[in-house]
């Protein structure tokens, strides 16, 4: 595997609400790797005190670990917003989206990383669905609901996205500069659509790298059939609205 470029800021934005067997061994797994990674958790109020292990760590991993704390659940897409703004005005280069519950294997993050810095990407997403159905531990239900919703996005948007609601992605910081992040407006899964969208009507090179998505051992899902209506639903609004990028106050 290629060492990261030490010099690129790398940092992986982890969005928490009751993930308290999962925080710390995410967190030690992210920087046990190679290439100086980062941390930001954006922590909803969890009442199981996921906050109070994260700040912990931070004792141990103070110039690398961060977190940001909200008033309860405000959903998936409040919280990345949150977290692209605050990486992009510390002037971070790279720019993850990690789920907390090792759905997301950490060891993949220098793959997505290597697409972008070596690969020419703008956006690398670590894809469920490029190289056929790489999914564990999931009712097959669940498998065909998520893959023809794939399905169903790639043909109304007319978008070349196997993966289109991925939460695993690595963006270069100049993506998330141009788009106007206050005027993304799905807030659960649709948001992971609305910003692959985003990107590709803006101009930007999408690359999928494909991994192995392995369900939660530990932890309750937070997945719901409303999430994905919302989905659905939003992909056709999406598809007659304009988008321009971001212009400076």
């Amino acid at each position: 595997m290629a060492t990261d470029n030490i010099m690129d800021r790398k940092i992986v934005i982890i969005p928490t609400y009751n993930e308290k067997e999962n925080i710390e061994k995410i967190i030690r797994a992210v920087f046990a790797l190679d290439g100086l990674y980062h941390i930001l958790v954006i922590e909803d109020g969890s009442p199981d005190g996921t906050g109070s292990i994260v700040k912990r760590l931070q004792e141990e991993f103070p110039d690398r670990l961060f977190m940001i704390e909200r008033a309860g659940k405000q959903g998936l897409g409040t919280a990345y917003i949150t977290g692209f703004k605050w990486s992009t005005e510390k002037g971070y280069d790279y720019i993850f989206e990690m789920d907390a519950d090792f759905s997301h294997n950490p060891e993949d993050l220098p793959r997505l990383y290597e697409a972008c810095s070596k690969g020419g990407a703008d956006l690398a997403i670590g894809s469920r669905y490029c190289n056929g159905i790489s999914v564990i531990n999931w009712p097959i239900g669940r498998v065909i609901m998520s893959y023809y919703a794939s399905v169903y996005v790639r043909k109304v948007l007319g978008m070349k996205v196997y993966d289109t609601t991925a939460g695993f992605k690595c963006y270069r910081r100049k993506v998330l500069e141009t788009i106007d992040l206050d005027n993304v407006r799905m807030k659960g899964y649709g948001f992971q659509i609305e910003m692959k969208y985003t990107t590709y009507r803006l101009g930007f090179k999408i690359t999928e790298v494909p991994i192995i998505f392995v369900d939660r051992k530990e932890g309750t899902s937070k997945m719901s059939s409303s999430i994905f209506g919302e989905a659905f639903w939003g992909v056709m609004k999406m598809r007659m609205r304009k988008i321009k990028p971001r212009t400076e106050a």
